[in-house]
């Protein structure tokens, strides 16, 4: 049975990967910072560009989760699935997810991000 709406659902799942997309944009920039790159000021724009979106939506998510008490915490993780307990209105709802899904839905989020931090450079260097 479902006790969470699909609304605080879907808010605290894109929390979730939101914030596991962060985690991978922090990793991209250190890679790329270390790495043997000749030019990395662009990546570097880019990929600070994407954290800077990230965390500025994650800041409204968390809001509306604190607002409507609501949160999710991790609670087993094997090789193949990953498990999270969504807390809402005093009901709790656990749900399984298969870790390439969780990959394929932090890779969704990391491609928007790129089309939005790409949306946004744009903007800056064309003057508008």
């Amino acid at each position: 049975m479902r006790y969470l709406h699909e609304e605080e659902l879907k808010t605290a799942s894109r929390y979730l990967f939101l914030s596991m997309a962060i985690i991978v944009i922090d990793k991209d920039i250190e890679h790329i910072e270390k790495g043997p790159f000749k030019i990395k000021e662009p990546y570097l724009n880019l990929l600070n560009n994407m954290a800077t979106i990230a965390k500025n939506e994650r800041r409204i998510l968390r809001k509306k989760m604190y607002d409507n008490k609501i949160s999710v915490v991790p609670t087993e993780k094997n090789d193949t699935f990953t498990t999270y307990l969504f807390l809402a209105r005093g009901y709790e709802e656990e749900k399984r997810y298969f870790n390439p899904a969780i990959r394929k839905n932090v890779e969704k989020i990391y491609k928007e991000l790129i089309v939005g931090a790409l949306n946004q450079l744009t903007k800056q260097t064309s003057g508008g």
